[in-house]
């Protein structure tokens, strides 16, 4: 009787705290809401571990896929293919750098910050493009 009742409280722990994880919708856009080209909205999520995001082939020629070297030590990389829709759940803390790979130098990126995080030095280091790059650091002005 014992065994059943601690069995109980644990399962009913797990499923309420997945129960309250979130799902963000990000579309891919040729134009945002604010007139910008080339962007995900929203560019910038806070989340928490165990939120799903959820990319939305909005606008066609577009995918989602973590940039190099832009996500947190023991994170798994996704890569979504053009034109498709796109779900990752993120469960390892810290930032996660997402890039459009056909529309990268034009600057659609987006920033996931998962859990209460600041961006590490290297973050923005190596070949990151101009437009890319200044987006970026707007978008982690939000930490």
């Amino acid at each position: 009787m014992i065994r059943t009742i601690a069995t109980t409280l644990a399962f009913s722990a797990l499923m309420g705290s997945a129960a309250f994880a979130e799902t963000f919708e990000v579309q891919m856009l040729n134009k945002g809401s604010d007139g910008e080209r080339m962007v995900f909205e929203p560019a910038f999520v806070q989340a928490n571990p165990g939120d799903t995001i959820k990319f939305i082939a909005t606008d066609k020629g577009h995918n989602a896929e973590v940039g190099k070297d832009m996500l947190p030590d023991g994170a798994d990389a996704f890569k979504g293919k053009i034109n498709e829709e796109i779900e990752v759940t993120l469960d390892v803390e810290g930032i996660y750098g997402v890039i459009c790979k056909p529309h990268y130098a034009m600057g659609i990126v987006m920033t996931i910050a998962v859990g209460d995080v600041t961006a590490p030095d290297s973050f923005l280091e190596g070949r990151v493009p101009k437009r890319a790059k200044k987006r970026f650091e707007t978008e982690l002005g939000n930490l």
